[in-house]
């Protein structure tokens, strides 16, 4: 039996890789661990994310392939994380009955949340 102890990386599809890549270094704080110029790797903490360049000639088709990826924040509250969000142009929403949830999409749709555990 293979006993996996944790997830190395999700990859995520994308239309751009430089442009990909700056949001989520400049706007969600991710370190660059491996790049070339059709895949970055990236650490957000001790989990990764890759960004691979979309293929051929079909439509970018991403953000309907996961429900969304929820990322831990070392600290902030709502107001304080939603108005960095903003400072970069980027749309906050909430969901549902829960308005002070943090979601937004990337460059390319993909529909992100922000987690404080504290």
């Amino acid at each position: 039996m293979v006993q996996a102890t944790g997830i190395d990386h999700i990859v995520l599809h994308v239309s751009d890789v430089e442009r990909a890549r700056k949001f989520y270094t400049d706007v969600l704080g991710m370190n660059v661990y491996r790049q070339n110029e059709r895949q970055v790797f990236l650490h957000a903490g001790t989990q990764g994310v890759a960004l691979f360049k979309k293929g051929g000639d079909a439509p970018l088709a991403t953000g309907n392939d996961m429900n969304h990826l929820a990322l831990t924040v070392a600290d902030g509250g709502y107001e304080t994380l939603k108005a960095a969000l903003e400072s970069h142009g980027v749309k906050v929403t909430g969901r549902p009955g829960e308005e002070h949830c943090i979601y937004f999409q990337d460059p390319d749709g993909h529909r992100l949340q922000l987690m404080v555990h504290k």
